[in-house]
């Protein structure tokens, strides 16, 4: 398979920069996001997102946005991926790398929520793409996302 760079316009000077490559990990994390995108429900945004999970120890978990009628009792992709990521492991894993694909033209990154969710399962090496079908647009460290974060090391100890 040959990864060459192709210019691609950028939305914001209309210029070409070169569509940025791919290691086999987001690869094979995008097209598990994309995979797991098509089932998505949401009939109300018609935004469907798909977010795929890599774990320290390699394993992969995925999720898609579902929506409900009662809007705001929905859930995100990367939430979603969290959840099956906590159901699927023993003890506290931790996120190396997390994909989410949208199909519009621009890719999404992760809200407020969801930022705070990947916080809670990061560490200083957690990278968070964010990708549309046609490949990966945006590269984040955890503390690009999200800076200067509040997490559980920040809590009091219990007694």
């Amino acid at each position: 398979m040959n990864d060459a760079a192709t210019p691609q316009p950028t939305p914001d000077r209309g210029e070409t920069a070169p569509e940025p490559l791919l290691d086999e990990t987001v690869r094979e994390l995008l097209d598990a996001a994309i995979a797991v995108m098509a089932r998505s429900h949401s009939p109300y945004s018609n935004y469907p997102v798909g977010a795929a999970i890599r774990t320290t120890d390699g394993a992969t978990f995925v999720g898609c946005n579902v929506e409900n009628a009662a809007y705001p009792e929905g859930t995100c992709a990367e939430a979603g991926a969290i959840a099956a990521m906590v159901a699927g492991t023993d003890g506290h894993p931790v996120i190396s790398t997390i994909v989410t694909v949208t199909a519009s033209t621009r890719a999404g990154s992760p809200c407020g929520g969801c930022r705070q969710k990947i916080r809670e399962f990061s560490d200083a090496s957690t990278v968070v793409q964010c990708c549309t079908v046609e490949g990966l647009e945006s590269t984040f460290t955890m503390d690009e996302l999200l800076p200067d974060s509040f997490g559980p090391e920040d809590l009091l100890p219990t007694r």
